[in-house]
């Protein structure tokens, strides 16, 4: 579990279906990531509980520590067709505006690069996806290459580890 200032990450897990579901129903917040049915949900979630046990990191809830509400998800993924690791964010858009996505992605390449030791994390983002970019921008991220995510094209942004040599 990863806490900020006003947010709690913790594991998603085949309980949070629900909020999954309900997360991407939105047209404006599925836009880039799509909707889910329950069975896709569902599976995601088996694939996101399966990267928890394999690999030690996944997607989380994050959670308002005012509220205890679910308010979006964030959190590292491993890309087998890529080779790497991205972090990702996506909020309910109740919730947009407020620096959630930056502070919940910050924390994750903290405990990525720290406690991970991650040499190189990505976010893989759409062209029109002005938020995201927004974030990744904030973030320190810089683009790198153009390629495709899930039958989509977009940008491949990447920040590499603060001690690392960006030139290897």
């Amino acid at each position: 579990m990863i806490t900020t200032e006003r947010l709690r990450l913790r594991p998603a897990t085949t309980a949070d279906v629900d909020f999954w579901i309900e997360l991407h129903a939105d047209p404006e917040v599925n836009q880039f990531v799509g909707a889910y049915t329950r069975d896709r949900a569902e599976a995601r979630l088996r694939d996101i509980e399966d990267s928890w046990a394999a690999r030690g990191y996944g997607l989380c809830v994050v959670e308002s520590l005012a509220t205890g509400e679910a308010i979006g998800r964030s959190g590292l993924n491993w890309w087998d067709q890529f080779g790497e690791t991205e972090v990702g964010w996506t909020f309910a858009r109740g919730h947009w505006g407020n620096g959630y996505a930056t502070e919940a992605a910050r924390a994750v390449l903290d405990w990525g690069f720290g406690d991970l030791e991650l040499k190189r994390i990505t976010a893989m983002i759409h062209a029109e996806n002005h938020a995201s970019i927004a974030v990744a921008e904030r973030l320190g991220f810089t683009p790198r290459r153009e390629d495709e995510i899930l039958g989509k094209p977009c940008t491949v942004w990447a920040l590499d580890h603060p001690d690392s040599d960006p030139r290897a």
